[in-house]
């Protein structure tokens, strides 16, 4: 939906439909047909609804045959109904099968990934976006203990094809379409400090403006404009909050570092403030199979990071007790709780953006992206995935309401 009040009429928000199972294009089209009347009655019932859509390659590509995606526009007029993201993060399967570190296969080096999020341009474009814009969340180039100096350079010339790719869909088409590399923990691109240095020393350096440059044949001061059209980042409050960073001071450096912030993934973590037999107890609920759940543990001032929950779980038995340790883990929980039994969650920062956003608009897209929906321990699956959504956005735009009244007061 567009958010048209006072501080936020350029930005768009919707929810992620990764949290729908469906993986093939006949699958995901019902569970659509399903679910986004029922959020949108309960949201945006006067006004046109956004959804943020995530397709796997299979999907998309039967999605871009004309009878599919003449349909799909249909039905999304007829709902008045409008897509202006689409999650380009997980490839293949994504529910119901172990998904873990190969959720970031294949990854930026790879000639699939590249044809996938181009392929995905080309459908976005399609479906006009509002304002001409699209913009793509993606994988932070590549798992880290995959990184080595070769898959690096191929990331890098893969990522400026896709750019080539989008520049020639503005042109064919007058849709900007930006690709947003989105940091998470144990990624290429971690930190905000990663951020910086990989756009900075790689994307934004002279080689890789001359390379597109040539790529594309434009002078190197338009393939410079171009990077930082065309690329940029989604910024995952869930995985800043992880990392123990400040949100806000990390959207200020990226900003005051020029890269785009192209979209906001509205999403909390799970934050254990006293790690200790009670709470790991209570944790065990939420160590599942299908997805990686990272873990950054703050000991005094010091960060040890683990990539899966079950490794931070065993090397706590192996650690002295007595040592104070808080745990924030990468598992996405409805962003309307703030506490949980045990532990609490890390809404607060999400709050904290919101309330910066109203101010002063961050990026021109929001989603919300809760896709555990499925590995929830029951507890806090008690209402329909639907209902949940809508809560969902509902505790978003009760938040900016709430931002936007206390500037109109000072």
């Amino acid at each position: 939906m567009k958010l048209s009040r006072a501080g936020v009429n350029s930005s768009h928000l919707g929810y992620c439909t990764n949290i729908h199972a469906g993986e093939q294009w006949n699958e995901l089209l019902p569970l659509l047909q399903k679910h986004v009347p029922h959020v949108k009655q309960q949201t945006s019932p006067d006004a046109p609804f956004g959804l943020g859509l995530r397709a796997s390659m299979a999907s998309i590509t039967s999605l871009k045959h004309p009878d599919a995606l003449a349909e799909f526009k249909q039905w999304l007029r007829s709902t008045d109904v409008y897509v202006f993201t689409v999650n380009g993060f997980p490839y293949g399967a994504f529910h119901g099968t172990k998904v873990k570190a190969d959720v970031y296969r294949p990854d930026w080096s790879s000639q699939h990934r590249l044809d996938y999020t181009c392929t995905i341009a080309d459908v976005l474009a399609e479906l006009a976006p509002p304002d001409n814009f699209g913009s793509i969340s993606t994988v932070p180039g590549t798992f880290r203990e995959w990184a080595d100096t070769d898959t690096k350079a191929a990331i890098v010339r893969n990522l400026l094809s896709c750019v080539a790719h989008c520049m020639d869909v503005q042109r064919r088409t007058g849709v900007t379409i930006a690709v947003a590399l989105e940091p998470e923990p144990a990624c290429l691109l971690e930190t905000v400090d990663d951020v910086i240095a990989f756009f900075e020393n790689d994307l934004y350096a002279q080689a890789s403006v001359h390379s597109l440059a040539k790529l594309t044949g434009i002078n190197p001061s338009q393939a410079a404009i171009a990077l930082r059209t065309h690329l940029g980042i989604c910024y995952d409050i869930c995985h800043a909050a992880v990392e123990f960073e400040d949100p806000l001071a990390g959207i200020q450096r990226m900003q005051s570092a020029g890269i785009p912030i192209i979209k906001l993934q509205l999403s909390s973590a799970l934050r254990i403030p006293q790690v200790n037999q009670e709470s790991l107890a209570a944790l065990a609920a939420f160590d599942e199979p299908v997805y990686l759940h990272q873990v950054v543990e703050k000991c005094s001032e010091r960060l040890t990071r683990y990539d899966d929950l079950p490794l931070a779980m065993q090397a706590h038995e192996l650690q002295p007790s007595g040592q104070t340790k808080e745990w924030r883990v990468h598992f996405h929980v409805p962003v309307f709780l703030s506490t949980l039994p045990n532990f609490g969650t890390t809404q607060h920062d999400l709050a904290r953006v919101l309330d910066a956003h109203a101010r002063s608009p961050i990026a021109p897209h929001l989603e919300v992206e809760t896709y555990t929906w499925d590995v929830l321990p029951m507890h806090l699956r008690n209402l329909p995935v639907g209902d949940a959504i809508a809560r969902e956005l509902a505790w978003v735009n009760d938040t900016l309401r709430t931002a936007e009244a206390t500037v109109e007061t000072a």
